[in-house]
């Protein structure tokens, strides 16, 4: 390969939100630096806003392997070999100094050719669980990023950094200050995030919930929940006569200020959840998808529950009466809310976006390193 652009790093990341958040933070702070960047993903991810939406993004075919049959797992092999040779070529004309992995399957491609190509790569892991993709590329990595403190599956003798999993900027701006206090007999906000296909059992389970707590409580409670669109208007039913001030959509393009104002959240524990809540310090009762891969979403719950920022509830005692029982329980001792949310707000890592940014700027050809003016 060519003589490599000192300045150069390509991002390598899967076109789902848990891959591309953090990429798209770490996008801006290596921008902020001066840095020249390019994007390998796939084809779900041509159009991006954001930092991402600044640089030049390259679609390569790649396909994921876990949960496929025979045939389908043969074409995804045969999509992902197209797709190394594709990030090959384009590595001899990018010539980059360092890449940086953030899972999928989408990532492979790009990543495993920056390591046959002897480009130094860093892979971010956003769960408490090393990704499948991960594991591919780790035993090469120059380092691993990890969101968690513990994470399962990182190979023996792997050079690991504790970052955090970058956020929105205005998330992490949320966890400057601690989170609203609870006042005696004051509104109670509940923000209810989950409109993915998994989700569905909370619509199903937290209106049942609600409506079956005291008078008293349920007309203090401002509910915003977000839920699937086919959920909707079944969730609207059950609430219906509840006197409950709820709000019900698909989707809120203003979660920085619904979680500014919650005082507890309830939702899955996927890892830009997870990071989101705790960057920004708001307590949770967190409810992991059973079926996520290597039951990462488990893990990722049980690490804020272990550091007394989460409550979790395991999806199979997930019912109307063990929830209405847990609300009210939380509700009548407001300070065990602040309490959580303290814990969650000093295990968040705000800076996160930065801190990885310094390992691949660190990875950079010394003259490279020096600051921009």
């Amino acid at each position: 390969m060519a003589a490599i652009n000192p300045k150069r790093v390509i991002l390598a990341a899967g076109g789902t939100g848990g891959h591309v958040i953090p990429a798209d933070a770490l996008a801006g702070a290596l921008l902020a630096r001066g840095l020249d960047l390019a994007l390998l993903t796939d084809r779900r991810g041509e159009v991006f806003g954001g930092a991402l939406g600044q640089i030049k993004v390259y679609p390569l075919r790649a396909g994921g392997i876990a949960g496929r049959g025979l045939r389908s797992k043969a074409k995804a092999i045969l999509d992902l070999g197209f797709g190394i040779l594709q990030a090959r070529k384009l590595l001899d004309e990018l010539r980059p100094a360092v890449a940086v992995g953030f899972g999928g399957y989408a990532s492979i491609p790009g990543a495993t050719a920056a390591i046959w190509r002897g480009v130094p790569t860093v892979i971010h892991e956003q769960n408490a669980v090393l990704g499948r993709a991960n594991r591919r590329i780790a035993p090469k990595a120059a380092c691993i990023a990890t969101s968690f403190a513990d994470v399962a599956f990182i190979p023996d003798g792997a050079k690991v950094a504790l970052v955090g999993m970058p956020v929105r900027a205005a998330i992490a701006e949320l966890g400057k200050s601690p989170a609203p206090a609870i006042s005696p007999d004051g509104p109670i906000e509940v923000l209810i995030l989950g409109g993915s296909q998994g989700a569905t059992v909370l619509s199903q389970v937290i209106p049942a919930a609600l409506k079956a707590l005291p008078e008293g409580l349920k007309a203090r409670l401002r509910v915003s929940q977000q839920a699937r669109p086919a959920d909707i208007a079944q969730a609207r039913a059950a609430y219906e006569g509840s006197g409950i001030d709820v709000e019900l959509r698909s989707f809120f393009d203003d979660v920085p200020e619904r979680l500014a104002r919650a005082h507890l959240a309830i939702a899955r524990s996927g890892a830009s959840t997870v990071a989101e809540f705790t960057a920004a310090g708001r307590a949770a009762i967190l409810v992991p998808y059973p079926h996520a891969i290597d039951d990462h979403q488990t893990a990722n719950a049980q690490a804020v529950a272990d550091v007394g920022g989460a409550w979790l509830m395991p999806q199979d005692v997930f019912t109307p009466d063990a929830l209405r029982a847990r609300l009210e329980d939380l509700f009548a001792q407001p300070r065990a809310i602040e309490a959580a949310a303290a814990c969650a707000r000093a295990a968040g890592r705000a800076d996160a976006a930065e801190r990885l940014a310094d390992i691949v700027v660190g990875l950079l050809p010394v003259k490279s390193q020096e600051p921009q003016s």
